[in-house]
């Protein structure tokens, strides 16, 4: 597994770009990322959840210098991602879907470290049903995107009243002139195998994908953008046919309908965002609609997707040297970022 290598969809990220006699045609770029930040909670008892771990008397011994050090931590990954692209100044993306988050106070926290508090990030954020209490999330700088509207989806199983899970957040705003709407989803987990959790991600999927149509269905131009942790590969069903969004990272070979997944040359070269067991997954995906793709630029369109990878984001040492270094592993306090890498897309628009 490359997981050190940077790899982009080279074609697309680092191709000139287009020359008008011997002036460089004039652009904006923008990122727009993903990051499950892996048990963000502070450390004040919720009777509603199970949240006893990430509590001072917990398991993990939780307590206000261990949760403040995860926030300086993941605030510091946050700021420095785009940073290494060479040729262009990035500096933390512009909207960022967060994942395993507690509650919106620790994304009000989060945003208040000194390195994020500069770029004066809003968020949006619904409570959820999860057992544990974890949802989703989106922040993003107040100067850049504008909320229009936004809502939170629930996840049903007929076949089990029990069934709990993360919402699913729909966002919709203005980005550099267009109307753009984010889907920031964690499906269901793989607890009790692959094949027998499956189930519940391609229905996961099925909500996201009804959600798409229904923007499609009013506008088919729409610029959506699917993001998060899917618990499942670029090959999987629930990702594959589910969400119609084939194994390809040529978007001109796409059908009418069918969604661009700009993770999947990555993953095709065998890049992940996460490692269980020596194996490299990469459930950390950004599927885009027919929108966000092609030549013309005088609307928002897609130029590449990263993973931020870098080795300072790395364990160092012991039983897990390389993987990504997490808060906790084994029930030993680590002082990491997250058991995932951080994901972004590049997005670009002409200026006319």
């Amino acid at each position: 597994m490359k997981k050190h290598i940077l790899v982009v969809l080279a074609v697309l990220l680092f191709l000139p770009l287009c020359l008008t006699g011997q002036e460089k045609k004039q652009y904006q770029m923008g990122m727009i990322g993903f990051y499950n930040l892996e048990n963000l909670f502070d450390t004040i008892d919720d009777p509603n959840t199970n949240d006893q771990e990430f509590l001072p008397k917990g398991s993990y011994g939780w307590n206000g210098t261990k949760y403040h050090s995860k926030l300086h931590n993941l605030a510091h990954v946050i700021s420095t991602m785009g940073t290494e692209i060479s040729g262009h100044y990035f500096h933390c993306p512009d909207i960022l879907g967060v994942s395993e988050i507690e509650n919106r106070l620790v994304l009000e926290d989060l945003v208040s470290q000194p390195e994020l508090a500069p770029y004066n990030f809003g968020i949006v954020h619904y409570d959820g049903p999860d057992a544990r209490g974890v949802d989703v999330g989106l922040i993003y700088k107040k100067g850049k995107f504008t909320v229009l509207g936004s809502r939170s989806a629930r996840l049903h199983d007929p076949s089990d009243p029990g069934f709990k899970t993360r919402d699913q957040l729909l966002v919709s705003g203005l980005y550099m002139g267009d109307t753009i709407h984010i889907i920031v989803n964690h499906w269901p987990s793989r607890l009790g195998g692959e094949k027998r959790s499956s189930p519940k991600r391609e229905m996961a999927a099925r909500l996201t994908r009804s959600m798409v149509d229904s923007l499609l269905a009013i506008n088919p131009e729409a610029k959506v953008i699917v993001m998060g942790d899917l618990n499942d590969d670029p090959k999987n069903k629930s990702v594959v046919e589910v969400m119609n969004a084939p194994m390809t990272d040529d978007y001109t070979k796409l059908q009418p309908g069918q969604m661009f997944n700009t993770s999947y040359g990555l993953y095709r070269r065998g890049v992940g965002t996460l490692c269980y067991r020596g194996q490299w997954n990469l459930f950390d995906q950004i599927l885009i609609t027919q929108g966000l793709v092609g030549k013309d630029r005088s609307t928002l369109k897609f130029y590449g997707y990263r993973i931020y990878n870098d080795e300072s984001l790395n364990q160092k040492s012991g039983r897990y040297i390389g993987y990504p270094l997490r808060t906790h592993a084994g029930g030993v306090y680590l002082n990491g970022y997250s058991d995932h890498y951080p994901v972004f897309m590049l997005v670009i628009k002409d200026n006319l």
